[in-house]
């Protein structure tokens, strides 16, 4: 019965492995994608705040 417990948690241990692995996939293809119309908007973004709060940098 204790190998049947022991089983079972090293196959969810390998569940979760797999599904980080998946989510890591999954992030680096979205990054290649969509990386320089990421780092634009972040760019734009960072451009338009430090120009809206220009005035009150005193």
């Amino acid at each position: 019965m204790k190998k049947f417990f022991v089983e079972e948690r090293a196959q969810g241990l390998t569940e979760y492995i797999l599904i980080i692995a998946l989510i890591a996939v999954v992030s680096v293809a979205a990054l290649r994608l969509f990386g320089v119309q990421i780092k634009d908007l972040i760019v734009r973004s960072t451009r338009k705040i430090k120009d809206e709060t220009a005035g009150f940098s005193d």
